[in-house]
């Protein structure tokens, strides 16, 4: 697949860098803050995937609204929620951005346009098709976004929404994050057809494939189908291909992958590729001292949360809604 950014200066290409960093870092210390318990409970990393988030993210607007899946770090703070705010959330802070209650999976940020995480699969497609359908009886050009992993387009919910979506012309992106493991097993163990954008016909909306480690290819992709969104020509689904680096959750051996297949993933992945571009514009030092920068920035919001106090158990009941 071949990058984007061949005629750019670069300037547009750092930008996604440095969100991308501040995702890859925060993911980095999440891992070590569970393998040494300050925080506790399911967890499940993106390392690898950032360039989704951060070019998908590019293309919405502040009006717009995205919904993620349990593996949904990555798009919380692309769409501009506090690193300090979302660490204290996966420790049970009281500053979390659900006040210590929905943790790594659950968690949500309505003020930055995140509306969440679902620990059940598939059903945040659900949950943002009802959101899609308020946007266009609002007629106030909002889009929504939802996304989840290329496992879940099995799942009758994710069927659901995009046959209601395409039959309704809802404002509605779909985007499936095809990292080729659905968990444990293999995507292509699973299906007929691996190629997930071929399903869009079906429900006769458009669908493509895209190189999800190239942040400005996700973008451009992206900022098209929101665009026919916006007026009013209905959903479409974006299949993102990627690999995520690190095992499906925290624990997991990864000893159902290949030998050197990860190995071989490192060499493409979003971060190594960005950097590689980067020189080649000539702002190799520039791209190392923004990292050193963006390192600096989630230690520092790292110890703060840590610092923070724990969310009082005599409130358990606040703050909860149904």
């Amino acid at each position: 697949m071949k990058e984007t950014w061949t005629n750019s200066d670069g300037a547009a290409l750092m930008q996604h860098f440095e969100a991308m960093l501040r995702i890859r870092y925060f993911e980095e210390t999440v891992a070590d803050f569970r393998k040494k318990q300050i925080i506790i409970g399911s967890v499940h990393l993106c390392i690898g995937q950032e360039a989704i988030y951060v070019g998908a993210r590019s293309a919405l607007t502040d009006q717009d609204r995205v919904f993620g899946t349990y593996r949904g770090h990555g798009w919380a703070i692309a769409c501009g929620v506090p690193p300090l705010n979302l660490f204290a959330e996966l420790m049970g802070k009281e500053i979390g951005v659900c006040k210590g209650r929905g943790g790594s999976a659950q968690l949500s940020a309505p003020q930055w346009g995140f509306y969440g995480e679902n620990s059940i699969v598939g059903a945040g497609a659900a949950v943002a098709l009802g959101a899609a359908l308020s946007a266009k009886r609002e007629g106030k050009g909002r889009v929504v976004l939802t996304a989840f992993g290329e496992g879940a387009m099995n799942q009758g919910a994710v069927h659901e929404a995009m046959n209601f979506a395409a039959y309704q012309d809802l404002p509605l992106i779909f985007i499936c994050e095809n990292n080729i493991y659905s968990e444990l097993t293999p995507t292509a163990r699973m299906v007929r057809v691996d190629e997930m954008y071929q399903r869009a016909g079906a429900y006769g909306m458009p669908g493509v494939r895209v190189d999800g480690n190239d942040p400005e290819a996700m973008r451009r992709t992206v900022a098209t189908f929101v665009d026919a969104a916006r007026a009013g020509k209905g959903p479409a689904l974006v299949e993102a291909m990627t690999q995520r680096l690190v095992g499906h959750y925290i624990g997991d051996m990864q000893s159902y992958r290949p030998n050197g297949e990860i190995a071989e993933a490192k060499k493409t992945e979003p971060i190594v590729r960005v950097q590689q571009a980067l020189a080649a514009f000539g702002r190799g030092d520039e791209a190392a001292a923004l990292s050193e920068r963006v390192r600096l920035e989630i230690n520092s919001a790292a110890e703060l949360a840590c610092l923070a106090p724990l969310a009082n158990a005599a409130t358990i009941a606040e703050h909860l809604y149904a």
